[in-house]
């Protein structure tokens, strides 16, 4: 038998989400025939066969998450041309070490054909796994308690505690488990730091376009405070500053937060920029946007007042160094030569990394960013 593994996707991405198999088990398939969709880095991927031949096995099913080398396909009557099995510790009782737990999903062969999730290493004895079958508790959504990580009796219990009082819980998948891990490593490593103001854009003409006149603005904070342009690796201390300012638009759709990369802002026209706006909105929309693109962000703008919302704290998510947020925009009464006026006001939110930038950069950044927005025309 010979197994097709997960390949890298690009960018060095770790994981796929199983989003839909396009053959079936016994099907005869063709080199570059679509064999499975899969989701990886907020993107959806179809994986071409790399041969002609007979599928013998599919490893995982819709949801499942599979790693880059782990197996995809089992083609029938075919020797393995590589070193390549599945991938993972596989034990059977007979094998244990002394201790009355083992790998869920062992089994006597040395082959198994089980699921991606069933490959994790949840440590479960037999009973347990049999209490947790009848009290339908979905052993990969717990933590044990137990020696060495093991599952016990009581926190399979307690989960069927919860799910018959609340309803069973749901693995994050795709977009959201992306998003949420993103959000933990900013939460471990940045310094936060934001400072709100308002741009006074009373003088622009009807019908502008703020998106791009902020991609335009953060072009110009850019140039007056590069640091802001920068990728810092705070476990060796190292700080890559950017000559050119590759853009993360953060977009919202109803799976989740895409944040495709607008490239190089500070040398496109505004027309360019635009299309190339649209461009990335459109293949957000139908999940066609390739992974690359969704990489290399040097600083992000986040126009959550689109929806709703004056000011917030923007996330900074590493290697990045700062964010802008743009509120609704609104009428205000503002002092103008002594007098109030009504007048239209965009709030700002710039979090940074107080890491790397200091608060003088940072609000030298703002300040350059709101000269550019008050200027009733883009220079």
């Amino acid at each position: 038998m010979k197994y097709f593994k997960l390949p890298d996707l690009g960018e060095g991405l770790p994981e796929a989400e199983i989003v839909e198999w396009h053959v079936n088990e016994g099907d005869q398939v063709k080199t570059d025939q679509i064999l499975v969709s899969v989701e990886t880095a907020k993107a959806i991927i179809e994986v071409p066969s790399p041969q002609d031949g007979e599928i013998a096995h599919l490893f995982g099913a819709a949801g499942d998450t599979i790693h880059t080398g782990e197996p995809l396909i089992e083609f029938a009557n075919e020797e393995q041309d590589d070193s390549g099995t599945v991938v993972g510790t596989i034990t059977t009782a007979s094998e244990n070490t002394g201790s009355d737990d083992f790998i869920i999903g062992a089994a006597p062969s040395s082959r198994v054909h089980q699921s991606a999730a069933a490959r994790q290493n949840i440590r479960a004895t037999p009973a347990v796994r049999a209490l947790a079958q009848r009290l339908r508790v979905d052993l990969t959504t717990l933590s044990g308690s137990g020696q060495r990580g093991s599952i016990t009796p009581d926190d399979v219990q307690k989960a069927a505690d919860m799910n018959r009082l609340h309803g069973p819980v749901e693995p994050l998948r795709g977009v959201r488990k992306q998003m949420s891990r993103a959000m933990s490593q900013s939460h471990a490593e940045v310094v936060p730091v934001t400072l709100f103001e308002d741009a006074d854009i009373h003088d622009w003409p009807d019908h502008t376009d703020i998106t791009l006149r902020l991609i335009q603005a953060i072009a110009a904070g850019c140039t007056a405070e590069p640091i802001l342009n920068s990728w810092f690796d705070g476990r060796n201390m190292t700080l890559r500053q950017h000559e050119d300012v590759q853009l993360g638009v953060a977009v919202d759709t109803e799976q989740g937060l895409f944040v495709p990369v607008l490239r190089n802002i500070n040398q496109r026209c505004a027309q360019d920029l635009r299309d190339g706006l649209e461009s990335l909105r459109a293949d957000v929309r139908a999940r066609t946007i390739p992974p690359s693109e969704l990489q290399g962000a040097t600083i992000t703008l986040s126009n959550f007042g689109t929806l709703t919302g004056r000011y917030a704290t923007p996330v900074v998510v590493p290697p990045q160094v700062a964010i802008l947020g743009a509120g609704a925009i609104r009428e205000q009464a503002v002092a103008v030569n002594g007098s109030l006026q009504l007048r239209r006001q965009l709030p700002l939110s710039l979090s940074f990394d107080h890491r790397v930038a200091t608060g003088g950069e940072a609000a030298r950044f703002l300040a350059a960013v709101i000269d550019s927005l008050k200027q009733p025309f883009a220079k």
